[in-house]
């Protein structure tokens, strides 16, 4: 399909990207400001009438609608076969996302196939997952999706590894991963995270119903995900430090909760 051949990280990343620009092209209209006309090309080369087709995406950021490769065993794993039957039995939108699915799936047959042929270790392989999984998928994108994966991206970001919070110091700036993120003025700017914010400012304690405020330490119950004030559970932030899953007295049972 293609003679181009990546061989490190870096380069099977580059070819990843430029394969799933190309798909994007041919499965949505928009994305940011960039008008595409191609999803008009490609639904029109679908025809359901031809034989199995399959959708391909090229490093050049450039797709093509085309049958399967002849050779057997191919050089690259094959897309899904047949797209275009179901073309004209299903939703237009239906029937992108389906295939953008199929695509994402795709996508990373090919790289991580490329990483297995030249040899990548474990350490080669996840880095190679964390690149691909930052970005947001063609579904996603397809779907409307992707401004929520960037936001709730942007949100864990902001947060550590641990549960809970603690401001003991003014101006501090240690947050965990449970603890309520705070976003950039450049986030704020770019409108990326309004939503989170103004979720996290209507906050309200599962136990005594009063607002979040900056300097007290809370904790999020991870079955219900409701907030609670440290004080009112009883649980301080250094004993937080050691809680794998936090289980709020309401779900563990435990009515010890303080009312006010």
């Amino acid at each position: 399909m293609d003679a181009y051949n990546p061989r490190t990280v870096e380069e099977v990343f580059r070819d990843f990207k430029g394969r799933r620009a190309g798909m994007i092209k041919a499965l949505t209209t928009v994305l940011g400001l960039v008008f595409f006309a191609d999803v008009g090309e490609f639904f029109q080369q679908c025809d359901p009438e031809k034989e199995n087709l399959c959708l391909y995406g090229f490093p050049s950021e450039q797709w093509e609608v085309n049958l399967p490769a002849e050779e057997v065993p191919p050089e690259l794993p094959e897309p899904a076969l047949g797209i275009n039957f179901a073309r004209d039995g299903m939703q237009e939108r239906d029937w992108l996302s389906l295939v953008a699915v199929h695509s994402d799936a795709w996508l990373l047959s090919v790289a991580f196939y490329l990483g297995a042929r030249f040899g990548f270790y474990k350490t080669d392989r996840e880095r190679l997952f964390n690149m691909i999984n930052d970005l947001p998928t063609i579904f996603e994108v397809v779907t409307g999706s992707a401004k929520k994966h960037t936001n709730e991206k942007l949100l864990v970001s902001n947060h550590s590894s641990k549960k809970s919070k603690s401001n003991s110091k003014p101006g501090s700036e240690a947050q965990t991963k449970y603890s309520k993120a705070v976003p950039s003025q450049d986030e704020v700017d770019d409108g990326i995270e309004e939503e989170d914010e103004d979720e996290h400012g209507e906050a309200l304690c599962g136990a005594c119903g009063e607002n979040y405020a900056d300097d007290e330490f809370w904790i999020c119950c991870d079955i219900c995900e409701k907030w609670f004030h440290g004080k009112c559970v009883k649980i301080t932030p250094a004993r937080a430090e050691h809680i794998k899953q936090y289980k709020c007295p309401s779900c563990s049972g435990n009515k010890s909760a303080r009312p006010s």
